[in-house]
């Protein structure tokens, strides 16, 4: 019996979709995975920031207020996926330089600033996200963005 491996973009999209899982955001659920040579370095999900209380238990202030996705994230007590990522990249020591993310959905232009800045050269996605301003500072750092289904 021949089984097909997946290719190393559905490998990682697959582990960021799992990662995923862990959110706790009552919006949308993101799982980012920072690789590289094909090694994951961290992984992150959105969620309220630790010892903070999670939004199921608080409830979502921008849903109340009916903020549209992609508006205000000031008004949010979580932290991105791809931010925690970065975080835990960052708590353990871990250079970033030359990596790749994989993420569920497209960064926001907070996000893709600081990918920017942790020295990133890639982001695999499988979803976009209602930033284009996002999309164009990434495509002005250089920044390959490839949407993988």
């Amino acid at each position: 019996m021949k089984t097909k491996r997946p290719t190393w973009d559905e490998y990682f999209l697959g582990i960021a979709d799992l990662v995923s899982k862990r959110s706790t955001c009552l919006r949308r659920r993101v799982g980012a995975v920072l690789v590289k040579d094909k090694r994951m370095l961290a992984t992150g999900y959105n969620g309220a920031p630790s010892r903070i209380a999670h939004c199921s238990k608080t409830g979502c202030i921008r849903e109340k207020l009916k903020i549209p996705s992609g508006e205000r994230h000031e008004l949010c007590r979580g932290l991105h996926g791809e931010q925690n990522s970065l975080l835990q990249a960052a708590l353990h020591g871990t250079s970033l330089k030359g990596a790749t993310l994989y993420c569920t959905t497209q960064p926001c232009i907070i996000c893709a600033k600081m990918i920017i800045n942790a020295g990133i050269n890639e982001i695999v996605i499988k979803g976009s996200y209602p930033d284009k301003m996002a999309r164009d500072i990434l495509k002005e750092a250089k920044i390959r963005v490839r949407i993988v289904k």
